[in-house]
This record gives C-alpha cells, structure tokens and sequence, in this order.
C-alpha cells in the first residue's frame, strides 16, 4: 500500500475563502528510496521547504483549511505540471519543447537537488515517474481541486496561500548593493494568478509584522500559481517565500535559535491572511 500522499487539516469550520497548502515541506523520506540514490538524508533534504507546515500549522485555529505534501520534494514535485518529465533522468521519454525546469533537472520528478547535486546514479523506469505521479501528484491536487471548488462555492471566492520557503542565496543579490533584501517575496505571475488587492492585503500582513516585502522576483511562481490563479473566475492563487535563514539553520537543516519566535510572529501573519477572506454570509457546507 502506498504511503498517504498528503495531510488535509481542515478548521471545525471553514470561516474564510482563504486555503493555505504547502507542497513542498514533506519529509517522509522512505528507506527504499534513500537506499537508490546517490545523495546522503542531508544533502537530499536540501531542496526541501523544511518546516513550512510548522510555520502555517496553527491556520485551521483561524478558519482556514491547510493542506500539506507528505512526500519530499526530492521524490515528487507537486509544483510541476504532471507532464514535466525529464528525458535526462526517466527512460523512454522524448525532449519535446524547450523547459527551462525540466532542463535544469527540476521536472516533475527532480533530477537534482538544490546546487545542481544529482539525485540518482542513473536513470529511472518511465513506469516509477508514472506511479509516483498517480499516487502521490494526482491524489494532492485532485484534493486541492476540491477543497478550491468548495470554498468557491460557498464563499463566492477561493484565494490560495501558496506557502514555500527559499535559500538565503536567492536574495542575496536582489537590488542595489548596500539596500537591505527581501525577506518575503510574494508571486502573483506579475498580476495574472490573484487581484492587486489580495496580494497587496498579504502583503500589509508581512509588512505589519515588520518584514521585508518584494514581488515577482527571483520567484513569481509556478505550476500551481499559473494553473489555479483564475482571478476573473474568483479564484486567486498567491506564492509566498520565506527566507529560510529567518528561521533555520540551512546546512544542517534544523530550527535555528529564532524559529519559536518567528513561528510566533508567522502565527499572527497566518491570522491576518485568514481574515482577508472572513465572510459572515457564507453558506455552510452541507457536511457541517
């Protein structure tokens, strides 16, 4: 039996049209993959968004719902469309049109992890890439359709917190030197993926709390920013990046001396996102 692909944490009840997933901070590291591959459990983890889904852990106690990936990143990227398969890593598979993810090793199924270290000593079977996408990608976003529609439904709108975190490297080099960086970077597809006023609401919510905002760079967002961000449907998605050395230590991958304290300050930011979308006229669900 496969193992679960995702945890859905909803609310006692959904009060507000805000959703929060995290595809990316799965840890579920599996002995029969890390025996395959050439990296050791550190270097594997490395691409991971690690503890994400402890930072936005406490939007259910705010009315939200939190959907989270079980498996790494390293083993399935649920922020790649299902068709992102690497020629380079999978047996049998064709280049077609030029991608620039699938190029750099980061499809569908990762190549490698951050720093260009390759994952695998070889190939892999093109019937692996395809079981890992049945029981892992399509079971993530066929509830994260669900739990979209629903809201959509009862709220008259749906608006998607995409929650990931980033290298401190990323931003090193942002902007003129001497200025201080992002710590925050908001992706909306440069307008296409959520209203201005939705993001510009998220936004304020970092600002509040004294963090560092920037928009559409180095990330604007991917799979699931361009296929669920329909804004003129009511359906807006937007991608958040935390700077990873506001809370951890990125070499070992541990909670550093900050992460109580920050997750304190990242629980009254998950309350102020969840009340954008507060609604005292929603209908209730008919499981409620």
């Amino acid at each position: 039996m496969p193992a679960p692909a995702y945890e859905l944490r909803r609310p006692r009840r959904q009060e507000t049209s805000v959703v929060f997933a995290s595809p990316h901070s799965g840890r579920d590291y599996r002995r029969a993959f890390l025996d395959r591959i050439a990296l050791d459990e550190r270097s594997v983890r490395s691409s991971e968004d690690a503890y994400v889904d402890l930072l936005f852990a406490d939007a259910p106690l705010f009315g939200a719902p939190l959907l989270l990936a079980l498996a790494p990143r390293a083993f399935i990227d649920l922020n790649r469309s299902a068709d992102e398969l690497d020629p380079a890593l999978i047996e049998g598979v064709r280049l077609t049109a030029q991608n620039p993810r699938v190029t750099s090793g980061l499809g569908v199924v990762p190549r490698v992890v951050a720093g260009g270290r390759a994952i695998y000593r070889g190939k892999i079977t093109r019937a692996e890439a395809e079981e890992r996408i049945a029981h892992f990608w399509r079971p993530y976003h066929a509830a994260l359709e669900t739990l979209l529609r629903e809201t959509r439904a009862r709220f008259g709108e749906a608006i998607l917190v995409d929650c990931h975190s980033m290298p401190h490297e990323a931003i090193e080099n942002i902007g003129p030197r001497g200025r201080p960086r992002p710590e925050i970077v908001l992706g909306d597809r440069f307008g296409a993926a959520a209203s201005a006023e939705i993001v510009d609401r998220i936004e304020a919510a970092f600002t509040a709390a004294g963090l560092r905002v920037a928009r559409n760079s180095p990330f604007a967002g991917a799979y699931t920013t361009q296929h669920y961000g329909r804004p003129s449907m009511g359906q807006h998605v937007v991608q958040v990046e935390i700077d990873r050395a506001l809370y951890m230590n990125e070499r070992h991958i541990r909670p550093n001396a900050n992460f109580q304290a920050f997750r304190l300050l990242m629980r009254g930011i998950v309350q102020d996102i969840a009340a954008i979308g507060l609604r005292d006229d929603a209908a209730p669900l008919a499981a409620e």
